[in-house]
C-alpha cells in the first residue's frame, strides 16, 4: 500500500508539472490552475565582452481570477518573482492593479569568454479557476548605453526599464540625463551597481544607489570611483501616483481594500550618458575664480601706488612722513587731507554764533589732551560737548534747518567706542550662527551621500560638479568672492582708519572740525557681514533646500540694515541707533523670516498679522525720523496726534516744517504700504525673498534720496565715487539678470525644481547662479565703496556748513 501511494503521488506530480523548452521572441498562450504548473526552460549564450538584456513580458487575459498568478524566474545566480495582477500601493494604502507586467532580468557577470546559461520561468496559481495568460521572453536591444547617444524607450509602473553603462577609458565622471516631453506621470531615475537583484519597482527603487524623482528632466553625475566594476545600471521607474512630483492628490479611499484603476500611466522617455568635466576644467574654474577677485587686490594696490606718486609729485617738500603714508583717495580720508587752516579761521569757526548754535571755544591743545584719556573710563551718556546738552536737544534737533555740527556734538571717542560695538557684536553673532550651520549642512551632505536620495537637495543637476563629498562644488566655489572682497574692504577701511588716527594725532584741522565725522565701526561690521554672507551662502549651497534657505538670506538682511544705518549715521552721528537696538531689530526680521517660510504658505492669518506689523513699524520709524527722536510713545500719543491734526490741518492749513524729510517719509510709506498690500493679496511662497525685497527697496529709496539731497544742497560727488556708483549700478543690473534665471526653486517639489535646471554657461563649470554670485559680490563691494567715498568732497568743509537730510 505504501509503495502504491508513492506511485500515485509521483503520477500526480508528473501530471501537474509540465516543463516546456521555450524560445526567445515567441508568444506562449496558456492557462494555469491550482492543479497544474508550467515551467518554461530557456537557454542563451552570454559573453564576457558583451551584455544582452533579457526581458520577460506577461499579460493576463482574464482579470476575474480569485487568486493571482505567480511567476518565478530562476537564474544561475538569482531569483526574480512577481505576481499578476501586480498590486502597487500609493498614499493612504490605495491599491492599483496592473495586468500587463514586463521585467528585465538581472544578468550576472561571467568570467568565461563565452558561456551558455539556462533560466526557467515557473507559472503557478492557487486559483481553482483556469486563468489565461500570455508569456513572451525577448532580448533587449541597446541594453548597453553608448556615450553621447540618445536612446528612447517607454516605461510604466508595471513595466520599468533599466540599462547598463560601462565607463570608457580615460573617463572618470559622467552625467546621466533622462528627459521626457511629458510632465506626468511622475517617474524616478536611479543609478545602481551591477549586482542582483535590481530594485526596479515603485515600492523598492529607493532601497539602494542614487535616485531622484523627475517630471521632464533628471540628471545624476556618476563617478567611476563609486563603482568598482566600472559600470552601473540606469533604472527608470514610473510611479503609481504623482504627488511626489507635485501632481494632483487623489481622493481618500472609502474602502482601503478596494482596487483602484490607475489608468494609462505609460511615459515616453530618452536617456543619454555624457562625459562630465575633467580635472583640467576644475583647475581652470578655480584659477578663474581666484583670478577675478585677486585682480581687485591688484587694482587697489595700483591705485595706492599712483596716488602716492601723485602726492609726492605735487608736494614733494611739504609732506610729512605721516602724510606720505596716506595712500589713494579710496583708502585715505581725502586727497586734500593734508591741507591746513589758519588759527584765526579755527577761532572764527568755533566762536561763530550764526552757524554753530552755541559751540564753546576749544583749543586744539584741549582737544588733543582729552583724546589721551582712557576710552574705558568714558561712556556715551557720561557727558556731551555742552553741559546743557540734554535740555538743548529739543531746541537744536527741532530747528527747521539742521547742520552736521548740530548732530556731531558728542566726543569722538565715545561715538567711536559706541560704533565699534557693531563690529564686535556681528563677529560674535557670526561665530554662534555659523558653527551650527556648518554642522547641519555637513549632516545634510552625509545623509545625501549615504542614502542616495537626491531629492533632499535642490541643485542645478545639469551643472553640479562634485568634489570629494561635496555634490555641487562649483556653487560653493563661486561664493569665494564675498569672502575675498569682504576682506579687501576691511583692509581698505583699516587703512582709512589708520590715516584718520594719524591725522588726529598731528592735530589736523580738517580731521578735527571738517567733513562728515568718520566712525568706522559700521564699515567694519559691513565687511564682516559680506564675508559671512559668502560663508553662509556656501553652506546653503552644500545642500540647498526648504529648511535651510534662511542661511543664504540672514546676512543679506544684516547688510541691508547696516547700509541704511551707515547712510543715516553720516549726517546723524549723535542720534544713530545703538548696536544692541539695531541687531535686536534685525533679529526680529530674521524671526519673521523663519515664521514666514514655515507658516506663510497660503496662511491668511499670518499675512494679515505681518502686514499690520509692517505698516505699524513703518509709521513708528517714520515718526522717529521726522522728529529726530524727540517724541515719546506713551499713553498721551493719541491725544497729541489729534492735537497736531487739529492745529496743522483743521485750524490752519500749514505745510510740513521739514519738507525734505516729509518727502522721503511719504515715499517710503507709499512703497512699504504697497509692498504690504502686495504680500497680503499675492501671498508669495518665497517669503524670505519677499522680506529681502522690502529691505532692498527701502535701502535703494534712501540711497537715491541721499544722492539727490546731496546734489540739491550744492555738494558734489568726486570722480572716484562717481565711477564707483556707475560701475556698481551696471554690475547690479547684470547680476539681477542672472539671479532671475531661476535654475532651481525649493518652493516646488524636487522634480518640478529640476525642470528649471540648465547646462553650464561659463568654462563648462559655472552656471547662471554662479555668475550671480560673482557679480553680486562685486556689486556689494562696489556699493560699500560708494558709501565709503561719496562724501569725500566734504573733507575740507566745516561741519556747520554741511546740511543734514
Amino acid at each position: 500500500l505504501y509503495q502504491f501511494c508513492i506511485i500515485i503521488i509521483i503520477i500526480i506530480v508528473i501530471k501537474t508539472i509540465v516543463q516546456k523548452d521555450a524560445e526567445f521572441d515567441a508568444n506562449y498562450n496558456d492557462m494555469v490552475t491550482s492543479e497544474n504548473q508550467t515551467i518554461y526552460a530557456f537557454n542563451h549564450t552570454i559573453s564576457r565582452n558583451k551584455t544582452e538584456g533579457v526581458r520577460v513580458s506577461v499579460d493576463v487575459l482574464s482579470n476575474k481570477s480569485e487568486s493571482p498568478i505567480l511567476f518565478v524566474v530562476r537564474q544561475k545566480q538569482g531569483v526574480l518573482s512577481f505576481q499578476v495582477p501586480l498590486i502597487l500601493r500609493g498614499l493612504y494604502q490605495r491599491k492599483y492593479p496592473y495586468y500587463d507586467v514586463g521585467r528585465t532580468l538581472c544578468q550576472p557577470p561571467t568570467r568565461a569568454a563565452s558561456e551558455t546559461q539556462y533560466f526557467f520561468v515557473d507559472v503557478s496559481t492557487l486559483s481553482s479557476q483556469g486563468t489565461n495568460y500570455q508569456l513572451r521572453v525577448s532580448r533587449v536591444e541597446s541594453f548597453t548605453l553608448q556615450t553621447n547617444k540618445k536612446f528612447s524607450f517607454t516605461a510604466s509602473p508595471s513595466q520599468p526599464q533599466y540599462f547598463k553603462y560601462v565607463f570608457q577609458d580615460g573617463v572618470d565622471t559622467v552625467i546621466v540625463k533622462v528627459n521626457s516631453d511629458m510632465t506626468f506621470p511622475c517617474s524616478v531615475m536611479s543609478i545602481q551597481d551591477i549586482q542582483c537583484p535590481i530594485y526596479d519597482l515603485d515600492n523598492n527603487v529607493a532601497f539602494i544607489g542614487m535616485y531622484q524623482t523627475m517630471t521632464k528632466k533628471g540628471a545624476i553625475t556618476v563617478q567611476r570611483k563609486d563603482f568598482p566594476s566600472n559600470s552601473f545600471y540606469v533604472v527608470v521607474v514610473v510611479k503609481t501616483e504623482d504627488e511626489a512630483c507635485g501632481g494632483p492628490l487623489r481622493f481618500y479611499p472609502l474602502r482601503p481594500d478596494q482596487l483602484i484603476d490607475a489608468g494609462n500611466r505609460s511615459k515616453a522617455l530618452d536617456v543619454m550618458v555624457s562625459p562630465a568635466i575633467n580635472l583640467e576644467a576644475y583647475v581652470m574654474g578655480m584659477l578663474f575664480c581666484l583670478g577675478i577677485f585677486f585682480s581687485f587686490y591688484l587694482l587697489t594696490l595700483l591705485c595706492v601706488c599712483l596716488e602716492r606718486r601723485r602726492n609726492v609729485f605735487l608736494n614733494p617738500a611739504d609732506m610729512s612722513p605721516a602724510e606720505t603714508g596716506n595712500p589713494a583717495t579710496i583708502i585715505s580720508s581725502s586727497a586734500d587731507n593734508g591741507s591746513t587752516m589758519s588759527s584765526e579761521a579755527i577761532t572764527d569757526s568755533a566762536t561763530s554764533t550764526d552757524n554753530n548754535y552755541g559751540y564753546m571755544e576749544r583749543s586744539l591743545e584741549s582737544v588733543a589732551r582729552s583724546r589721551q584719556e582712557s576710552l574705558s573710563s568714558i561712556e556715551e551718556d557720561d557727558y556731551d560737548t555742552l553741559d546743557d546738552i540734554h535740555s538743548d536737544k529739543n531746541i537744536v534737533r527741532t530747528k527747521k534747518f539742521l547742520y552736521v555740527a548740530d548732530l556731531a556734538r558728542k566726543d569722538k571717542r565715545i561715538l567711536s567706542k559706541k560704533y565699534q560695538i557693531y563690529f564686535w557684536n556681528i563677529a560674535t553673532i557670526a561665530v554662534f550662527y555659523a558653527l551650527p550651520v556648518v554642522q547641519l549642512v555637513i549632516t545634510y551632505q552625509t545623509v545625501v551621500n549615504v542614502t542616495g536620495n537626491q531629492d533632499i537637495c535642490y541643485y542645478n543637476f545639469l551643472c553640479a560638479h562634485p568634489l570629494g563629498a561635496l555634490s555641487a562644488f562649483n556653487n560653493i566655489l563661486s561664493n569665494l568672492g564675498y569672502v575675498m572682497l569682504g576682506l579687501l574692504f576691511l583692509l581698505i577701511v583699516l587703512k582709512r582708519d589708520l590715516a584718520q588716527n594719524r591725522a588726529l594725532e598731528r592735530h589736523d584741522v580738517n580731521a578735527l572740525e571738517c567733513g562728515i565725522p568718520k566712525h568706522f565701526g559700521l564699515f567694519y561690521a559691513m565687511g564682516t557681514a559680506l564675508m559671512m554672507e559668502g560663508l553662509l551662502s556656501a553652506c546653503y549651497h552644500v545642500c540647498p533646500n526648504y529648511t535651510n534657505f534662511q542661511f543664504d538670506t540672514s546676512f543679506m538682511y544684516m547688510i541691508a540694515g547696516l547700509c541704511m544705518l551707515k547712510l543715516y549715521q553720516k549726517r546723524h552721528p549723535d542720534i544713530n541707533a545703538s548696536a544692541y537696538t539695531a541687531y535686536a531689530c534685525l533679529a526680529a526680521v530674521i524671526f519673521f523670516s523663519v515664521l514666514g517660510v514655515v507658516f506663510g504658505r497660503d496662511n491668511t492669518a499670518f499675512w494679515i498679522v505681518f502686514s499690520v506689523i509692517h505698516i505699524l513699524a513703518t509709521l513708528l520709524l517714520s515718526t522717529q525720523l521726522y522728529y529726530m527722536g524727540r517724541w515719546r510713545l506713551n499713553a498721551g500719543i493719541m491725544r497729541r496726534i489729534v492735537y497736531v491734526i487739529y492745529t496743522d490741518c483743521i485750524r490752519q492749513c500749514s505745510g510740513p516744517m521739514y519738507i525734505d524729510r516729509m518727502v522721503l517719509l511719504v515715499m517710503g510709506n507709499i512703497v512699504n504700504w504697497s509692498l504690504a498690500a502686495y504680500g497680503l493679496i499675492q501671498r508669495p511662497n518665497d517669503f524670505a525673498s519677499y522680506l529681502l525685497a522690502i529691505a532692498i527697496c527701502n535701502l535703494l529709496l534712501y540711497f537715491a534720496f541721499y544722492i539727490i539731497m546731496k546734489l540739491r544742497s550744492g555738494e558734489r560727488i568726486k570722480c572716484l565715487a562717481l565711477v564707483c556708483i556707475l560701475f556698481t549700478a551696471v554690475v547690479w543690473g547684470f547680476a539681477l539678470y542672472f539671479f532671475f534665471q531661476g535654475l532651481s526653486t525649493w518652493q516646488k517639489t524636487p522634480a518640478e525644481s529640476r525642470e528649471h535646471n540648465r547646462d553650464c554657461i561659463l568654462l563648462s563649470f559655472f552656471d547662471d547662479h554662479d555668475i550671480w554670485h560673482f557679480l553680486s559680490s562685486i556689486a556689494m563691494f562696489g556699493s560699500f565703496l560708494v558709501l565709503l567715498t561719496m562724501d569725500d568732497d566734504l573733507d575740507t568743509v566745516q561741519r556747520d556748513k554741511i546740511y543734514v537730510f
